[in-house]
């Protein structure tokens, strides 16, 4: 199971920092119950070992003006393994879109996309996403509300899971 070569302190670390990513190490050493300098030892640890891939601010996007929010279903014409990867790397490119996750199913790609407004996203939409080589459809859901944003992963399942393990 993958998470299982983390220790307990390990997987407190990453908890708490997936929890609040600016609190000070000597914080942070203090909430897993270490002292300051083996836990910054094990963060650049984790660092390194690629568990923790950067430090990034949750920014609102409508307090910024992004006040367009759309998810994208992608239909591919082709779903060969060059044709998948220069979409993806398309997606990369196209600032508008803020996540591309490649899917099993009915549709190839569902791409989260932010404007700031709606004739911003239609014109991306229209000139670069159905035009683009290779999308043979395109459905778009705009979103009214979100309910729940947690980035990463819960935690308390993981310890759960371990536990069974142990």
């Amino acid at each position: 199971m993958p998470g299982q070569k983390l220790d307990a302190i390990d997987r407190k670390i990453l908890a708490e920092l997936q929890r609040d990513g600016r609190m000070t190490n000597v914080e942070l050493a203090k909430r897993v119950g270490i002292s300051a300098p083996p836990c910054l030892r094990r963060v650049r640890t984790l660092e390194e070992q690629g568990y923790i891939r950067g430090y990034h601010a949750q920014v609102d996007v409508r307090q910024l003006g992004f006040e367009v929010q759309v998810f994208a279903m992608v239909g591919l014409q082709s779903q060969a393994e060059a044709d998948l990867s220069a979409f993806e790397e398309r997606c990369r490119n196209w600032p508008l879109v803020r996540e591309c996750h490649m899917l099993n199913g009915e549709v190839d790609f569902v791409l989260k996309c932010v404007a700031p407004d709606l004739s911003s996203f239609q014109s991306f939409l229209t000139s670069e996403l159905l035009t683009a080589p290779n999308v043979g459809s395109v459905k778009t859901s705009l979103v009214i509300r979100a309910a729940k944003e947690a980035p990463g992963v819960p935690f308390d399942i993981l310890e759960e899971r371990v536990a069974r393990t142990a």
